[in-house]
């Protein structure tokens, strides 16, 4: 999510383009991620898949192709992370930004992202409260979903360093779909406006 919000693309084509230009793997020797690189990794999911996982469940993995694999990489790495970066831009620009024009919402930088699942801040002066946005799938509950106890953790932290709760948002393409949510963000703006 990092890179394809420092990207900002307009399409599909162009973020694709970017990513291949710009991503490097994480570690302590970072290497450029090109098709090839994702295609080696789905060679060696294949790998794995049919030397470990298939002689337990042989019956059901029998047709999984080199390609399949393949696929899955590129959907996961390309295609999923273009996806959920429109569908938070959705969130955010056309419910949020337009329901509470007064706040200033701001995509989080990439570490207060990664390790403090903050996807937006939404700044209210010189405070600002948090949102985690979460996709729903159709067959999904987002009713019985919890935070971890890492994410509670990491929630507090937020809240003592910008003063503000943190919010979960459940989107099903860009629409909310725990529309409650909205009243209790709109509860904590008149919260840090005082």
């Amino acid at each position: 999510m990092a890179l394809i919000r420092e990207c900002q693309p307009k399409s599909f084509e162009e973020w694709q383009k970017w990513y291949f230009q710009n991503a490097n793997t994480d570690g302590k020797t970072p290497s450029k991620i090109t098709k090839e690189s994702l295609e080696e990794l789905g060679e060696r999911l294949y790998v794995k898949i049919k030397e470990i996982v298939i002689p337990e469940w042989t019956e059901a993995f029998n047709q999984l192709t080199l390609q399949d694999c393949v696929d899955y990489i590129f959907n996961l790495t390309i295609n999923r992370t273009y996806d959920g970066f429109i569908r938070e831009k959705s969130v955010i620009e056309d419910n949020l930004a337009k329901e509470f024009p007064n706040v200033k919402f701001v995509e989080s930088d990439p570490e207060l992202d990664h390790a403090g699942d903050i996807d937006y801040l939404g700044w209210v002066g010189k405070k600002a409260f948090g949102i985690q946005i979460k996709p729903v799938t159709a067959k999904a509950n987002f009713g019985n979903y919890s935070a971890t106890e890492r994410m509670r953790v990491s929630f507090d932290e937020f809240t003592k360093k910008f003063g503000g709760k943190v919010f979960i948002v459940f989107s099903i393409d860009d629409k909310i779909r725990n529309e409650e949510v909205i009243g209790q963000i709109e509860n904590e703006i008149k919260r840090l406006s005082k």
